[in-house]
């Protein structure tokens, strides 16, 4: 069996790890966090939101986050945003890369953006082309990939759908969501199997969550596939606040220990990525759910 000899990991924690936190954390501690998370070896940090602090008011300090944090070479610190306020906010923040998001279902759609899918395709298009006229590198997010919490099994075609329109906007990679976290092997197979032949493997990403357990068992699957690209969130924190069901993201601290001991790179330093686990842990006053956090508090009670 070839798998990739190294792998990327993109850390969303500080934007999709937080955003589903009840507890708000201070601006100073996130900086804290994300300089620590630039020590680690990581190569691209997903720092914050830029979106109305009404709808994810844990993220509504996101200038002052992007203002304080200690930007490192070779460090691609991205933000996810919804519209063109957002875009401008972003780019006077100086973020390298722009997120654009969205659903393969309509009721998800909604509840998350309150748009029709229909409706978001050209407010993400004027998104992409204006960050990329700034000379930066826009990715997309499909959410509801693998199952949709209010409409159920998703049909390929639908996802297929968007991914085709997102990529006609010249985003660079895409990141095929399971939301909900109710992927498992089998279904990954199905999916890439089908994927693979519309769209090429290296402008792919997976984002798994792991409410059932199934992160790590589909990243292995999705290797088979020479998948090399994977969001996760330090600890696992995460969740989406419009998926009710979706528990904590794929935790890099635990991806990270599988691949290496796989003898699969990662470029990333197991050790400082734990000292920087416990800094959200501490923030929190609570276990991080990952394996290696439990591992790690256990030893140190």
């Amino acid at each position: 069996m070839k798998w990739p000899e190294k792998v990327t990991i993109k850390e969303v924690g500080p934007r999709d790890g937080l955003q589903n936190e009840k507890a708000i954390v201070s601006t100073d501690r996130k900086i804290d966090w994300i300089n620590a998370l630039s020590e680690t070896g990581l190569t691209y940090i997903e720092a914050t939101s830029f979106v109305r602090p009404s709808w994810i008011p844990q993220l509504g300090d996101a200038a002052e986050v992007a203002a304080g944090i200690k930007r490192n070479q070779g460090i691609v610190y991205a933000a996810l945003v919804p519209n063109m306020k957002g875009l401008e906010a972003a780019l006077n923040a100086g973020m390298d890369e722009i997120s654009v998001f969205m659903s393969a279902t309509e009721t998800h759609n909604k509840k998350n953006i309150n748009k029709s899918i229909s409706e978001t395709f050209p407010v993400l298009k004027e998104v992409a082309e204006t960050a990329q006229k700034h000379g930066k590198t826009v990715r997309g997010y499909v959410s509801t990939v693998f199952g949709c919490p209010y409409e159920g099994k998703v049909p390929l075609d639908q996802v297929f759908r968007v991914c085709e329109e997102l990529f006609s906007m010249g985003i660079s990679e895409l990141s095929l969501g399971d939301t909900i976290g109710i992927a498992n092997p089998r279904q990954v197979e199905e999916v890439l199997q089908q994927t693979l032949t519309r769209f090429d493997k290296s402008k792919l990403a997976l984002h798994f969550h792991d409410t059932h357990g199934m992160a790590l068992a589909n990243v292995l699957k999705s290797l088979d596939f020479g998948i090399e690209t994977f969001d996760a969130s330090l600890g696992g924190l995460g969740g989406c606040p419009y998926a009710p069901g979706a528990s904590g993201n794929l935790a890099t601290d635990d991806l990270v220990h599988m691949l290496e001991n796989m003898g699969i790179k990662t470029g990333i330093d197991s050790r400082k990525l734990m000292k920087a686990a416990q800094i959200m842990q501490n923030e929190l006053d609570k276990p991080l759910p990952s394996h290696q956090m439990a591992i790690y508090n256990q030893l140190n009670d």
